[in-house]
């Protein structure tokens, strides 16, 4: 297939990539700067100058392909994590950039459509597994998640088949926020977002990187991609420490981050999430089946 990927410069965006040109794809990918577009050419793709913003624009560069992967995000360091006009960016690109991109890739009659979502749009349901027949929860945090899945099914509803796939939190290289949480991890802070036995379903880049991939064959829906063993809050923390092979001294206590209120929710509630719908659509199966695996490989690829 001929593939044109967004955000493909990205923590996800790369091994996705990766994993569309592994797969046989022809793939486009938007580059912003000159070393970009190099790393880009580095992996197979070829780079197309054109703003996320600009339909016109993209329209001319979707023309002739059969699908859209919209990856692109502007996730804020940690350090501005909990500022809410630190998400502007991000936000805008999930509703008016996701809108461009459907608008672009309707009007050049692209056949498929893959939107990137996250499982945090799920409400917090302790230990119960989340299923898509879940429905989401509209809180602030999730509103630029819910515009791009909106948008995916006008796709769809323009005639065209899209794929939402709500990622887990995300590990592994280039996934600044568990390399930052691995480092913490490294002068024996133990980490944890939320009470200590809420649940974290994550999801190393490389597997979500594959579940792209996967999904260009599946049907139009919304996906789950997570690993197979969402671990609790407190098992998260310790695996960070066993990834770097230390053992934990400080334990700052979870729940004080729910005094940060909607600024955190999406870190906070318990996810327990199941892939098992999209690796019975796909045959796609995480690499690492829990964060145990995954964080390990992280800290020995640093």
């Amino acid at each position: 297939m001929q593939v044109f990927v967004t955000g493909g410069t990205g923590a996800i965006g790369r091994p996705a990539v990766a994993a569309l040109v592994g797969a046989g794809h022809s793939v486009s990918a938007l580059a912003r700067t000159p070393d970009r577009a190099a790393a880009l050419e580095a992996q197979g793709a070829r780079p197309v100058a054109v703003s996320l913003f600009d339909r016109e624009g993209l329209a001319l560069a979707f023309a002739g392909h059969d699908a859209v992967v919209n990856l692109a995000t502007a996730i804020p360091p940690t350090s501005q994590f909990m500022r809410e006009s630190a998400w502007a960016d991000n936000q805008r690109i999930r509703t008016e950039g996701s809108a461009a991109v459907v608008d672009a890739a309707v009007a050049a009659g692209v056949d498929a459509l893959v939107q990137e979502s996250v499982v945090m749009v799920y409400p917090d349901r302790g230990a119960e597994w989340i299923d898509e027949d879940v429905p989401p929860d509209r809180y602030p945090m999730a509103e630029g998640n819910l515009a791009a899945e909106a948008n995916a099914r006008r796709f769809t509803g323009a005639g065209g088949r899209s794929m939402v796939l709500r990622f887990g939190w995300f590990h592994g290289p280039g996934a600044a926020h568990s390399e930052e949480l691995l480092a913490l991890a490294r002068r024996h802070v133990a980490t944890m977002l939320g009470p200590a036995d809420g649940f974290v379903s994550s999801i190393h880049v490389a597997d979500g990187g594959a579940a792209v991939a996967a999904a260009l064959a599946a049907p139009a829906g919304t996906w789950n991609v997570v690993d197979d063993e969402p671990l609790t809050k407190r098992a998260f923390a310790d695996a960070l420490g066993a990834a770097v092979g230390v053992t934990p001294w400080v334990r700052p206590p979870g729940r004080a981050a729910l005094l940060l209120g909607d600024r955190s929710t999406s870190l906070t509630r318990s996810l327990r999430v199941a892939n098992g719908r999209f690796r019975e659509a796909t045959g796609w199966a995480p690499r690492y089946p829990s964060a145990r695996e995954g964080l390990a490989a992280t800290a020995q690829a640093a």
